[in-house]
């Protein structure tokens, strides 16, 4: 009786050791890099002159996970790219750098599509609130320093159109 319980115990042990391996294994696993994936086209306007100021290719983040993990994981982005946040409604934002690994402009634009403020150079990994200055529905990320190489400023104009 004594050795079928230990051959049990040990049974359920070594199960057990194996199940946190594979859960931890499962676990990197979500924090490999991620690639960026096109969702669509997005263009900048300038308001005063309605010229174009740049187009990029968007990723969209549209749902709960996404719009949490955004731009974690990854290496970089090209210039040519960013990563628009779209959600229900319209509020006061605020967006942090938790797991990010390079600084990003984040761009607070509000349901009429005008930028109603920018966030510059957030720095990588820095928890710090970023909150936007009124409130915003749509949240577009770049790599830092666009922003002002495009000029953005309040008031212009951002429109994009889903790959379907």
């Amino acid at each position: 009786m004594k050795k079928t319980i230990v051959l049990l115990l040990s049974i359920a042990l070594t199960s057990a050791v194996f199940s946190c391996k594979d859960k931890t294994n499962q676990q990197k696993s979500i924090t490999k890099e991620v690639s960026f994936t096109k969702e669509g086209e997005l263009t900048l306007i300038k308001a005063e002159t309605d010229s174009i100021i740049a187009t990029l290719d968007i990723e969209i983040a549209d749902d709960e996970y996404q719009t949490q993990t955004g731009l974690m994981y990854r290496k970089g982005m090209l210039d040519s790219q960013g990563m628009l946040f779209v959600f229900e409604d319209s509020r006061p934002r605020s967006f942090y750098m938790k797991n990010t690994e390079f600084s990003i402009d984040i761009i607070y634009i509000n349901s009429d599509k005008e930028i109603v403020s920018i966030q510059k150079n957030a720095k990588p990994y820095d928890p710090t609130s970023l909150p936007s200055e009124g409130a915003a529905q749509y949240v577009l990320e770049v790599n830092a320093g666009l922003s002002d190489t495009w000029e953005l400023e309040k008031g212009d104009v951002v429109e994009w159109n889903a790959n379907n």
